[in-house]
């Protein structure tokens, strides 16, 4: 029995761990760290007390998937629910013929489940955040107003989000990655998203192949950082592909990393990555020093921290990199 987590997932690390030698399964495991995570107030890129978007709203993305059997379950851009892992994993589960659900479907999916809703999600630290970060010494140039929840509905948020974009807020998330006593794998991803996102971006988080898959055959990977770089190369499947094909697993984590390094266009941020094969070995990879996974066997008493591969990917983050 093995678990991997983003360094994050320590919280929830003893209790994955817990439900797997009472004989959980991986997927038990992967849902159970996730939610201590996401109940974390104090972890602001996944779940409750996350950034927010551009206009103060906090939507989350998450996914979960089944080595065993390929089955998934994602959501996103939901709202008002602070364990978006346990509403993914019963789309997943549910006698339902979806993968994904998104926005009002995925909150109607929830209140029709019973999911717990929170009627808070943000503490005012966040808001506050949020405030200064589109101060109007910042943004007096367009000459907005400082709550633009009081915006009409059809202001330019374009330009908004170009100025307040953070680069070093793009990465976040919380993985987990699991093999039970039958030897099953489990994935699973929970995020707040980009702070001071567009309304309604998605990353690559809830999108099964790119921030998360998961094949009890051959292993599992799992992606943090700038989801779009990971969504336009595939990177999480490409991982499992390599190994499929024969890759070791340091080998099909590198050519992973080494994927996004052909990635045109003006926005390239970090990008990190968990794996593991089915034999239990396990791997972290960054494009950033200093970055650390952790990890936890079964006969472990507490996780331990790894140092990430530093796989070094040219960053530039708009047009004005180019010139």
């Amino acid at each position: 029995m093995l678990i991997i987590a983003s360094s994050n997932g320590a919280i929830g690390m003893e209790h994955a761990m817990r439900a797997l030698k009472s004989g959980g399964s991986a997927l038990d495991a992967v849902e159970i760290g996730i939610r201590l995570v996401e109940a974390n107030p104090e972890e602001h890129s996944v779940g409750y007390n996350g950034y927010p978007n551009i206009l103060g709203e906090l939507e989350l993305d998450a996914s979960i998937m089944d080595g065993r059997t390929l089955d998934s379950g994602a959501v996103a851009l939901l709202r008002g629910f602070p364990y978006a892992i346990s509403v993914a994993r019963q789309v997943m589960e549910r006698e339902l013929p979806h993968v994904f659900l998104a926005g009002e479907g995925a909150e109607r999916f929830a209140r029709e489940i019973g999911a717990e809703a929170w009627d808070e999600m943000l503490t005012e630290a966040v808001r506050e955040a949020w405030r200064k970060r589109l101060a109007p010494t910042r943004l007096a140039q367009k000459r907005l107003a400082l709550d633009l929840r009081d915006l009409p509905e059809d202001a330019p948020l374009l330009g908004l989000v170009t100025m307040a974009t953070d680069s070093e807020r793009v990465v976040g998330t919380v993985n987990f990655i699991a093999i039970d006593a039958n030897g099953e794998i489990a994935s699973g991803v929970s995020t707040s998203g980009w702070a001071w996102k567009y309304p309604g971006r998605i990353g690559d988080s809830p999108i099964i192949g790119a921030g998360n898959y998961a094949d009890s055959r051959y292993g599992a990977c799992a992606c943090t950082g700038m989801g779009e770089l990971a969504i336009r190369a595939g990177t999480a499947r490409s991982l499992v592909v390599y190994l499929k094909m024969g890759m070791s697993l340091g080998a099909a984590a590198w050519q992973a990393m080494m994927d996004l390094r052909d990635l045109g266009g003006d926005f390239i941020g970090g990008m990190n990555l968990i794996a593991l094969d089915r034999n239990g070995e396990h791997v972290g990879m960054s494009s950033r020093a200093g970055a650390g996974y952790i990890y936890q066997t079964a006969d472990m008493d507490s996780y331990q921290e790894c140092e990430r591969e530093v796989v070094r990917i040219p960053e530039r983050w708009g047009s004005q990199a180019r010139e």
